[in-house]
């Protein structure tokens, strides 16, 4: 970082002597503030803001050479010493020293921090929020990076979003991949597609494709809920059983070591529906049996009773 800074001083101070110089030689060759001729509707506060313009409507430049190639371009705004130093294109916003600085024909970016998109050049629909938030992108579109360093590293990956300091700061050409939390999916470089949800949750391979990968797994002592699975019904026709390895990955297919299928879940599940369906006879034939032996015990109370009225009733015999 501290060379990177140190690059945009040297960048800005050569302009800075360049344009002292060519005004030693004539007054007339160099781009000199034009507070008194910006066109109507414009506004610029700052050496070289907006001092090339000519018939651009609706922008703001504040800062040292903020805007200063825009010439017939519109609503683009820029604070801070160098911002959209170079652009010529249409609704760019740059908040912080050098924010957007080599931009020439990208268009709706927003870059708010310092270096944010500075090295973007034709690239458009770039959010950046925060510092050299997607520093290096150059040609990768609708990107969206909020925190210190997030997609620092990207160039022209698009469709990526990153949430955190330093989420996907390494991730240089991947596409569509979002990383929410601090550090999250750092070490992604090229991979596509990726999911990262959590501090420092990394990817296993820097060209891994399509995963999906929630909490650091280095912990051991967490536990895991998710509303909505416990209780619910699903299809009977389509429901598989789930599996969970080692490493913390969900599948529904055992596999071994070389990745041959060692089980078939469908077949495990189905037999266990024939069993339950059994077992669920089995209950029905139990209560019907149980049914008929209360009602035969009634039965055979109802027969002892009579038995028992049957009897002859005991005599008493006098004695003479």
């Amino acid at each position: 970082m501290k060379n990177r800074n140190t690059l945009v001083v040297g960048i800005l101070s050569a302009l800075t002597c360049f344009a002292l110089c060519q005004q030693v030689q004539s007054a007339t060759d160099t781009p000199q503030p034009r507070d008194d001729v910006v066109p109507p509707t414009n506004t610029a506060d700052g050496d070289l803001a907006l001092a090339s313009i000519t018939t651009g409507i609706y922008n703001t430049a504040f800062g040292f050479y903020v805007l200063l190639s825009l010439t017939d371009t519109n609503f683009n705004t820029g604070v801070g010493a160098g911002a959209l130093l170079l652009n010529n294109a249409n609704q760019n916003t740059a908040v912080g020293a050098a924010a957007l600085f080599n931009n020439t024909i990208g268009e709706e970016n927003n870059a708010i921090g310092a270096f944010a998109l500075f090295n973007n050049t034709t690239a458009s629909f770039n959010n950046a929020h925060g510092r050299e938030a997607l520093f290096s992108n150059t040609e990768g579109t609708e990107n969206n990076g909020f925190g210190d360093l997030a997609l620092e590293s990207n160039t022209i990956g698009s469709f990526n979003t990153a949430i955190g300091d330093d989420a996907l700061a390494t991730c240089t050409e991947g596409s569509s991949n979002t990383a929410i939390g601090d550090e999250a999916g750092n070490g992604l470089t090229t991979g596509n597609q990726n999911i990262y949800v959590g501090a420092g949750v990394s990817p296993a391979a820097p060209d891994e494709v399509r995963f999906i990968r929630i909490g650091d797994t280095s912990f051991t002592d967490y536990d895991c809920f998710i509303a909505g699975i416990n209780g619910r019904t699903v299809s009977e026709g389509t429901a598989q059983f789930v599996f969970v390895d080692d490493t913390g990955k969900l599948g529904t297919v055992i596999a071994d070591a070389a990745g041959n299928k060692v089980a078939t879940p469908q077949a495990m599940l189905n037999e266990s529906f024939k069993q339950q369906k059994r077992i669920t006879e089995l209950e029905g034939t139990v209560e019907r049996l149980a049914g008929i032996v209360k009602e035969q015990a009634a039965q055979i109370q109802k027969v002892s009773a009579q038995v028992e009225l049957s009897k002859a009733a005991p005599r008493t015999v006098a004695n003479k």
